[in-house]
This record gives structure tokens, C-alpha cells and sequence, in this order.
């Protein structure tokens, strides 16, 4: 088995002059859960579409557990569940009904499907609905539908395109947790949301495309404990007393400015990004009398570090990150260019 569960090597996509995926490169350990976050357009679900051998790539290699999509396309799906934004279902046909159709599709037959069945249903909670209408579910049950469908044949890999897009806060923690638990199982996840928040509480990994471009990928901790756009730390202080001591205080400090007052304290910035200075500043602060009951360093969302990456990249002030130009494309499809 490949080290990788999924490998992307200067991948890349073209629509005639559109470049929806340019030349990224990517690979997720088994048994992780990795994020897949960037812009209406920057290259999410055309990526997914590859991996999930429903689309060609221009030039480049992708695979699933070390099998080529493009060269073998049939035992890429034999691995992958693909539970796609949006999905087609049948009128007057249960949700029994339509799982049962799908096993049959995967080859189960007798005792064996209805087994199989069974026990998805029981994982997705949609044992109370078998008799509904397929059509007829709520968007959050709906979901639980399609990742149902895509677990039937007991997959290696779970490529998840927004499946928390429309859900209600008590569908989206019943998700979350379904995630963690196939994590658990060993099952490698690759998921795209706009719900960045979310992402960071249930992924492994974060890999952030814009353009068609890879910006970052790693854990969402070295995003959160970044600075901000000018390079400074910014910490809440808690004080006993008047709060307007840290506001007098920080007026005659080298490399501290004051921000804001809050109920109990206040938040400073720091210049720089070198923890020996704050260390050095909560000391004189406690030199100089100030009772500090809480010195914490504030995590920026998410959605704050994607857009000021993004930023930063508009600016010039950081690269996207940079693959080797392509020479000759490692196959030739025959797939229809828009």
C-alpha cells in the first residue's frame, strides 16, 4: 500500500483559457481528516472531481492509495466514497429502498446487502426514516442520505464535497462527530467546507487553494497563533482593579500600543512576533504594579488567517507556493475541455 491515501503532483486543469486547477501538489497520510478550503473558483470541487476519476486532468498525476485515477479508474472507486454538493435521488423511492438499490449496485446480494444495509443506516441514524421518501428529507437528513450511499461499500477513502453546506447547528455536530468517528476507523478524509471554524475543530490538516494555487497546508494551530497583518501579538489582559491601568501603562511603553478596554482588562499589541519580548513586558507590567490575574495570547479564526494570507499574497509580501513548471503531460485524455 502507498504511504499516501491521496497523492496530487503538479496537477493541473484547464476549461479552454480558465486555469481552474494550476499545477498543485498535495498528499494526505491514511487515516486523517484534511480540509480543503479556498474561494468559490479557487479549484476545490474541480480537484475533488479528479480524484474521484469524474474528471480529466490536463496534465499531471493523481492517485488514491498509490492507483493512478486517470489509468485506473474502476479500482480508484472501489476505494472511494464521493459524497458530491449536490446528488440526484428518486421520486417515490424510500431511503431503504434507495440504499438497497446502491448496494445492489456495489455487487451485495442476499443476506449479505441486507446486512450491509443495516448496518449504515445504524451509523447514519436513518433507520427512523427508511419508510420517507428519498425526496422528500430535510436537507441535514438528506446529507445523512448521501453519506450513507458513499459508505456502502466500505471505502478507504471518504472525498467530501461541502457536506455541511445548509445544515442546521444540531446537523452539522451530528456530522462532525460521524467524521471523528470514521477517522477513528482508520478511513482517510478529505473534505472541503466554507465553515472554516468547523474545519479547524474536526481536521488533522488545512490545505488552502486559491487560483487553482496551493497557499498553505499544515495544522490549524500554526494559523491560529500567527500575527497579525504588521507582524505584532496581540494578548488579552485580565487585571484586578481598574482596567484603566493598562491603558496608562501601555502609553509610556516602548513596543506595546493599547487597543481596546474590555470588561476586566484590556487587549494590547505587541511588535513582533517574539514571545521573549512579551515575556519581558508581563514581567515590568507586574513590576510596576499591575495585579495580571490572565496574560493569554489570542488565536485569530480561521477566516481572519485565510483572508489575511490572501492578502499578504495580493500584496507581494508572500508567494503562493511554488510548483516545478510542467513538461510533458503523463497522459493525453480524450475528456472534452468545457
Amino acid at each position: 500500500m502507498s504511504d499516501s491515501a491521496i497523492r496530487v503532483h503538479n496537477l493541473y486543469r484547464y476549461f479552454g483559457q480558465l486555469k481552474a486547477v494550476n499545477g498543485i501538489s498535495f498528499e494526505i497520510p491514511h487515516g486523517s481528516v484534511c480540509g480543503f478550503v479556498g474561494a468559490n473558483g479557487a479549484g476545490k470541487t474541480t480537484t475533488m472531481r479528479i480524484l474521484a476519476s469524474l474528471d480529466y486532468p490536463t496534465m499531471g498525476l493523481a492517485e488514491v492509495c498509490g492507483i493512478n485515477v486517470v489509468h485506473h479508474p474502476e479500482e480508484v472507486r472501489r476505494l472511494i466514497g464521493w459524497m458530491p454538493d449536490h446528488f440526484g435521488n428518486y421520486e417515490h423511492m424510500t431511503v431503504l429502498e434507495y440504499l438497497d438499490f446502491y448496494a445492489r449496485a456495489f455487487g451485495y446480494s442476499g443476506k449479505e446487502r441486507r446486512t450491509r444495509v443495516q448496518e449504515v443506516m445504524e451509523f447514519t441514524d436513518l433507520i427512523p426514516l427508511a419508510d420517507r421518501f428519498s425526496n422528500k428529507l430535510s436537507k441535514g437528513m438528506t446529507q445523512r442520505l448521501c453519506l450513507g450511499r458513499s459508505l456502502l461499500h466500505d471505502p478507504q477513502v471518504l472525498i467530501m464535497d461541502e457536506p455541511a453546506a445548509g445544515l442546521d447547528p444540531k446537523a452539522r455536530v451530528e456530522l462532525k462527530h460521524l467524521i471523528r468517528v470514521l477517522a477513528d476507523e482508520g478511513k482517510t478524509i478529505f473534505i472541503s467546507s466554507h465553515i472554516l471554524s468547523e474545519l479547524g475543530e474536526m481536521c488533522d490538516s488545512l490545505l488552502f487553494v486559491n487560483e487553482g494555487r496551493i497557499v498553505h497546508h499544515g495544522d490549524s494551530e500554526s494559523l491560529k497563533q500567527g500575527t497579525d497583518a504588521a507582524g505584532g501579538m496581540l494578548y488579552d489582559i485580565q487585571v484586578c482593579g481598574d482596567p484603566q491601568a493598562i491603558s496608562d501603562w501601555c502609553v509610556v511603553q516602548p513596543h506595546v500600543e493599547f487597543l481596546e478596554s474590555r470588561k476586566q482588562g484590556g487587549r494590547i499589541r505587541i511588535e513582533g512576533n517574539d514571545p521573549k519580548r512579551a515575556s519581558d513586558i508581563l514581567g515590568r507590567m507586574i513590576k510596576d504594579g499591575l495585579t495580571i490575574h490572565e496574560f493569554h495570547k489570542e488565536q485569530r479564526n480561521l477566516e481572519d488567517a485565510f483572508i489575511d494570507m490572501l492578502g499578504r499574497i495580493d500584496r507581494g509580501e508572500t508567494a503562493m507556493a511554488e510548483t516545478p513548471a510542467p513538461q510533458e503531460p503523463s497522459f493525453t485524455p480524450s475528456a472534452p475541455t468545457s
